[in-house]
């Protein structure tokens, strides 16, 4: 394991300390008032300056992630509200949304508040307001490497309708600023079911300054609303009170990928806090393009909704009309198909 600038064996860091929780490790709390009341927080420290907690009540979603004490996550007003407080109906889902850095939209809808034939859909679906099941936190040695990891089920369902399993682990390494989401969603109903999904990345200041630049992969690239410019997409300014959100469409071109199919969007900023002083920072994600073919862009420079959502997906966000107008029909899974999504984001300076 590499820490504090030099390798360790497993041994040689435990002569060192009473209890690795000393350097990193997994912590457990719950939120005591409010409207967070209730609401666990499973907290993974790796020792080399990322820490970042994981909410089971929220879909197993990511809440806060910091770098050496300061945060590169979005915080949205409402906190870690407990989903008892969660109204389905339209865009609601904004009055208890956590933001953090990551929310889960999904699993049978993702994007604007929806109606069909099949009945109501609200914004971005039920997955980030779902309390997983089979919650494990585990701490594994394999030889001299410490991985931490978190893990459960989120289910969607309803009798004579549809059943969805969403089965996530997510991890890191002792030594390493890493996160890595390993997700796989399981129709295990009889009947095929729609299956949109959507993985809200937020990331805020101090990540993002005047200064913040992206870098995004081979793709081409749409405004949702046409008369928005695309100016600028790859930049970052200040708080602006009057600003408005824009949303942009990047289609991954499948041909100019990695070999692995991942693809990467690179956030930097030159001057972020560490240690008391200003270094360069890059921000790595990736995911796995073949099964999330579209990135979504939010951009909200706004004042107090100040916030970059990154968001990998199998769907544009406009609801389920302006997906099948784009894609033909919705994504569905078929009984007893599941499909694989793996995400990972990486932190260097």
């Amino acid at each position: 394991m590499r820490l504090y600038g030099k390798e360790w064996t497993r041994r040689e860091l435990e002569a060192r300390v009473g209890n690795m929780g000393q350097i990193g490790g997994i912590r457990r709390l719950r939120h005591q008032e409010g409207k967070e009341a209730g609401v666990e927080v499973i907290q993974l420290r790796t020792g080399a300056g990322l820490v970042f907690e994981v909410t089971p009540e929220k879909g197993l979603d990511v809440s806060l992630a910091e770098l050496f004490g300061a945060p590169v996550s979005w915080q949205s007003p409402n906190g870690n509200v407990h989903p008892m407080h969660y109204e389905p109906k339209g865009a609601d889902w904004l009055r208890t949304a956590s933001g953090g850095l990551l929310m889960t939209c999904g699993l049978v809808h993702a994007g604007s508040p929806s109606v069909d034939d099949t009945g109501s859909y609200g914004l971005h679906g039920r997955a980030h307001h779902t309390p997983a099941r089979l919650v494990s936190a585990a701490e594994q040695w394999a030889g001299d490497e410490l991985e931490l990891r978190v893990s459960g089920t989120v289910e969607e369902t309803s009798i004579a309708g549809d059943k969805l399993r969403l089965s996530r682990e997510i991890s890191a390494k002792m030594g390493e600023n890493r996160i890595v989401i390993r997700d796989t969603v399981e129709n295990f109903g009889f009947k095929s079911a729609p299956h949109l999904m959507l993985y809200h990345f937020n990331f805020g200041f101090p990540l993002l300054g005047e200064q913040t630049t992206v870098t995004f992969p081979p793709a081409t690239l749409s405004p949702r609303d046409p008369d928005y410019s695309t100016d600028r997409h790859e930049h970052w300014e200040t708080p602006d009170g009057e600003a408005v959100e824009r949303v942009y469409y990047h289609r991954l071109l499948r041909d100019k990928l990695e070999d692995s199919g991942m693809a990467e969007v690179h956030i930097r900023n030159p001057s972020f806090p560490i240690g008391g002083l200003s270094r360069p920072l890059s921000v790595k994600l990736r995911w796995s393009a073949h099964t999330l073919p579209l990135l979504v862009q939010w951009r909200m420079p706004g004042a107090g909704d100040h916030v970059l959502g990154l968001e990998p997906s199998n769907c544009v966000v406009g609801g389920r009309e302006a997906v099948e107008q784009d894609l033909g029909s919705l994504p569905c899974l078929k009984p007893g198909e599941s499909v694989h999504y793996m995400l990972e984001l990486i932190m260097e300076y």
